[in-house]
């Protein structure tokens, strides 16, 4: 067939299997909300962190749950709350009576996917406990490091409307997600079909009806082959564009930094290992774009008050910027 002309330099077969399954096996639950889920699994390709934000009851907790079910790895989850303090997720070092020497007992952060439950109720003390382990994949106690064990991703959901006992993220911090995802409500259509799925399986929801169905040497593996997607250095200069008008237009006060370049080259190469291509396209680029700037910038007080929102002023500079042929 014509369109098996092209032959791809990287074999791509397992990985779009493996998203294939892990597809399959949070839509065993999940109706819908398909962009959610293909951006988390790109995420997890493109080894980065992701900030889920929606109303309550929009199934991002579960959402997130169900993926780290997919995988046969450590889990832990974590409720923030205003009280939490940083040894509360990070360990403490504790007295042993036998040895006469301090221990450090390793805190909830030790894991592989971290589901951080409305990371705004937590203390910025809470919240810069977080930086390193994020960037850095470590964590330093007492002086000594400990190294986080791979892959390591923290999954973390906020509530858009609820601002009260809320603590706003940093910039530094929220420059450290890949993405930020706007999860909406249902459509009527997938409504009924969440409502008829829960009637049928008798009110409950059975979450070992999940399988894991890769580890963590697959996913190592996988992302040594995104890392080694092609990409045309006009594409390059494509993603350059976009980050840089965000840093040029009168809508925006503050700009992406260049970890949002890289984060977009990352996802698009994430996004087109999904699709079976081992290069990335324009389409890629633009797929990725939102999600990954509209946490990074600013728009002016005015822009604001005139009811515009991030992603409406992403969308326009990526329109008003040429396609690279």
């Amino acid at each position: 067939m014509e369109e098996q002309v092209f032959q791809n330099r990287v074999d791509l077969n397992d990985l779009q299997q493996a998203v294939s399954s892990i597809k399959r096996e949070v839509n065993k639950i999940i109706v819908g909300q398909d962009d959610m889920i293909e951006l988390l699994i790109a995420a997890i390709l493109a080894d980065g962190h992701v900030l889920i934000e929606g109303v309550p009851g929009v199934a991002k907790t579960l959402t997130a749950k169900l993926l780290s079910k997919t995988m046969a790895i450590g889990f832990s989850r974590i409720q923030f709350t205003p009280d939490l303090m940083p040894s509360d997720i990070i360990g403490t070092s504790i007295f042993n009576l036998k040895t006469s020497e301090f221990e450090f007992k390793k805190g909830p952060l030790f894991s592989n996917i971290i589901l951080i439950d409305e990371i705004n109720r937590a203390p910025a003390k809470t919240q810069s406990a977080l930086f390193e382990a994020m960037e850095e994949r470590q964590i330093t106690v007492d002086g000594k490091t400990y190294p986080l064990t791979a892959p390591f991703l923290v999954l973390a959901t906020q509530n858009p409307i609820e601002h009260e006992g809320t603590y706003r993220l940093p910039e530094a911090q929220l420059d450290r997600f890949i993405f930020k995802i706007e999860v909406d409500y249902p459509s009527l259509e997938d409504e009924i079909k969440i409502i008829s799925e829960y009637h049928a399986r008798k009110n409950t929801v059975d979450l070992n009806s999940v399988n894991a169905v890769i580890n963590a040497a697959n996913v190592k593996d996988f992302r040594g082959k995104v890392s080694s997607l092609h990409i045309d250095a006009n594409l390059i200069s494509y993603i350059a564009k976009i980050v840089n008008q965000t840093r040029n237009n009168a809508s925006i006060y503050l700009g992406a930094s260049p970890r949002a370049s890289l984060s977009i080259l990352s996802a698009s190469k994430a996004i087109a290992a999904m699709r079976g291509r081992d290069f990335v396209t324009p389409d890629d680029i633009k797929f990725v774009s939102a999600p990954v700037l509209k946490h990074r910038i600013m728009l002016t007080p005015e822009k604001e008050m005139e009811g515009i929102s991030s992603k409406d002023v992403i969308k326009l500079i990526v329109e008003q910027i040429e396609v690279p042929r």
